[in-house]
């Protein structure tokens, strides 16, 4: 019974190093369709901008109502950040499999960084489309990070298995010592850099006594958003000048 587990489990790997070729036309449809034409309604927004008539048009009475109309509500990254991670594991996987799916990653990566960046911030702390909700200071970083180790890791592994499955099965036990350094390095990093993300100096909590409590946006939005990064290319203004 043990020796039949462990003959399935090596399976695995061939299994999908076999199938993973075959599904390259349906990832490069999905892509298309939901990557390429997911940034086009992210940067066209019909569906707010039609909400937004609508309410302009039956429900707004008063100044205040407007402003809620107008909210663009904040960036949901419980949807993007997931769907950008999944498609650099594909990017990861195809990549020696089928590289012919690199160039539509790449388009979709291209395209996200400039629709994102424009919807998002630029350098200087002026949101252009969503209100900032909260400034993590980067705190989620770790958990991406930890992500992007797993999707090298399991395209190490198909890896592996693809080439068990080819005539190449002999070089195969080469690419062992893959994943077993990059979860060394990943453990390196994690021990080296993951305390300045939970550990912060007690600088940090005396400054936030002294900056401005408000964004700067270019909609002129009255709803509050709140401090920016100190870690951001510019500094927020002191209470001092707030004042002025």
């Amino acid at each position: 019974s043990q020796k039949l587990k462990l003959a399935l489990l090596y399976r695995i790997p061939k299994t999908l190093g076999v199938s993973i070729p075959m599904k390259a036309t349906f990832f490069i449809t999905y892509i298309m369709i939901d990557g390429w034409a997911g940034i086009a309604g992210e940067i066209l927004r019909l569906k707010p901008l039609i909400i937004y008539h609508f309410k302009n048009l039956f429900l707004v009475k008063t100044e205040k109502d407007r402003d809620e109309a107008m909210d663009p509500g904040s960036i949901e990254f419980a949807t993007s950040e997931p769907r950008i991670q999944l498609y650099f594991l594909l990017g990861l996987v195809y990549a020696a499999v089928t590289p012919i799916l690199l160039p539509f990653i790449l388009v979709f990566f291209g395209l996200a960084y400039v629709v994102f960046r424009h919807q998002v911030s630029n350098c200087k702390i002026i949101i252009n489309v969503y209100n900032q909700e909260y400034e993590s200071a980067a705190a989620f970083w770790p958990d991406v990070n930890r992500r992007i180790v797993t999707a090298l890791i399991i395209s190490q592994l198909l890896l592996l298995g693809l080439l068990s499955t080819k005539h190449a099965a002999i070089s195969t036990p080469l690419l062992i010592p893959l994943p077993v350094l990059t979860i060394w390095f990943h453990r390196f990093c994690k021990n080296r850099y993951e305390p300045a993300f939970v550990k912060y100096p007690l600088q940090v909590p005396g400054d936030e006594e002294f900056e401005n409590i408000l964004v700067p946006t270019k909609r002129q939005s009255r709803k509050g958003t709140p401090v920016p990064s100190k870690f951001d290319c510019t500094s927020p203004p002191s209470l001092p000048d707030a004042v002025q």
